[in-house]
């Protein structure tokens, strides 16, 4: 076990994204599932025994090393990073996303009032969504749902650890003609990665 344990978190440490239980399968074919899903829960207690600047985290449908947020003042001092956000257009729109995928970019636009064709390309050049495929009604439009970079932005194990609709509160009806004219839901996070976007509908 502590072998396995030691080649899991050197897999860990040189992962872009999180790592699952079936990549880890890939690298160590003669270990069962149940062996790697033991070794995580096992580093992930040895991580939150030592309360380090770094934790493992289950997110994504996988496991990756972070670091504490006590300490991301510190990272942005050695990085300085520029202040990147959503703009609201795209975060009203990914949260429409999220929570009524499978949609169509028509029920998005229904939904905003605007047409949402700039966001939803944004969106998935971010592969914040993703084309599902196609509705098969007359013109076979394109389906949008969420990604797994959608799940790791917002430190989610799945979509079912989105809040649930009455847990959030609706975005105050803007006053400007840009803007759809009532109330839709925001997603109640802020994402771990700055992101920056053209303030367009």
């Amino acid at each position: 076990m502590d072998e396995t344990k030691k080649i899991i978190e050197t897999l860990l440490f040189v992962s872009d994204g999180p790592l699952t239980v079936d990549q880890v399968k890939t690298v160590l074919d003669e270990t069962s599932p149940a062996e790697i899903r033991q070794a995580f829960a096992s580093l992930t207690t040895d991580y939150e025994n030592r309360n380090g600047g770094i934790f493992l985290s289950e997110v994504a449908g996988g496991f990756q090393l972070r670091t504490r947020p006590a300490y991301k003042h510190y990272i942005h001092k050695l990085r300085e990073p520029s202040p990147l956000k959503l703009s609201k257009a795209a975060m009203e729109t990914l949260a429409i996303v999220a929570y009524q995928q499978p949609i169509l970019r028509s029920e998005v636009e229904h939904i905003r009032g605007v047409n949402s064709g700039n966001t939803l390309r944004f969106l998935q050049e971010k592969k914040m969504i993703r084309v599902l495929g196609r509705r098969d009604v007359p013109g076979r439009p394109l389906v949008y749902g969420t990604t797994k970079k959608f799940l790791e932005t917002f430190d989610l194990k799945d979509l079912k650890d989105l809040p649930k609709p009455d847990e959030i509160e609706d975005i105050p009806p803007s006053t400007t003609q840009a803007e759809p004219q009532y109330q839709t839901p925001d997603l109640p996070l802020e994402p771990r990665d700055s992101i920056r976007d053209p303030q367009n509908q």
